[in-house]
């Protein structure tokens, strides 16, 4: 890479770690700067999945003090995220590139038609649990756990909007708040992230520079991120999820 090559990496690094712990989607910033070097898109993934680590793990971090009391959510959705990040990470070097880039558009399309609609949905699901005498669920049942494993897998093989997908189930099969549903996407993020990269580690090829250069960014993005997002309002937070959403369909539809 030239000087000016590294720089722009960097800098892509700082706005995927940044917009990743707000609501996701940091990896279409990053990946077309590093397909712009020249590296060649299995590569630009694997790079960009083993640089997003620090990201991740920044993000979560910032947001801590919104993680207390989910430590058994968090655990059980942690399982999710393992077992379909390694999923994910396995197709991506055993299908060709073409198999999931047809299905993702769409994902992103109905994670967005649900976040902006989860706001009715929970208080339509709230009204029934009321009517019908059931407890509130706080771990959402076997279909967010499924709902998050398979979201896992897309994230394992390409990450760009898993969390909005991520947000877009919990907040409808939650009870709580946007902010605290964030802390928990990032914790899984971090862990799809991370098991992903392992893998990757052992199987695949990887360009260092880049993975070192969107490392630190993503790290300094990251604390930036929990800093700015910890304090949206949960309007502001959705308006925001469904903007940077809808610039990501236009992207993956015009790749």
């Amino acid at each position: 890479m030239t000087i000016w090559e590294m720089l722009a990496v960097f800098a892509a690094g700082i706005s995927a770690g940044t917009i990743n712990t707000i609501v996701g989607s940091g990896t279409l910033i990053t990946f077309p700067v590093l397909l712009a070097t020249g590296l060649p898109p299995v590569t630009a993934t694997v790079s960009n999945a083993l640089g997003l680590i620090p990201g991740s793990i920044s993000g979560a971090i910032g947001y801590r003090a919104e993680l207390a009391g989910q430590s058994r959510r968090v655990l059980r959705f942690a399982v999710a995220a393992l077992i379909g990040g390694l999923t994910g990470a396995t197709l991506l070097l055993s299908l060709p590139s073409t198999a999931f880039e047809t299905i993702v558009p769409v994902l992103v399309t109905l994670a967005l038609i649900l976040v902006i609609l989860q706001p009715r949905i929970s208080r339509a699901v709230q009204r029934r649990r009321e009517h019908n005498g059931g407890p509130t669920r706080t771990d959402g049942g076997p279909l967010l756990f499924t709902g998050l494993m398979l979201a896992s897998v897309y994230g394992g093989y390409f990450t760009a909007a898993q969390g909005i997908i991520y947000l877009s189930l919990m907040g409808m099969l939650l009870d709580d708040t946007m902010q605290r549903l964030n802390a928990v996407k990032n914790v899984l993020a971090a862990v799809v992230n991370s098991i992903a990269a392992l893998f990757f580690f052992f199987v695949a090829d990887f360009d260092w520079t880049a993975v070192v250069l969107i490392a630190v960014g993503s790290a300094l993005g990251g604390q930036i991120g929990a800093k700015v997002g910890r304090r949206l309002s949960p309007t502001v937070l959705r308006t925001l999820i469904v903007m940077v959403g809808t610039v990501a369909i236009v992207q993956l539809l015009l790749r």
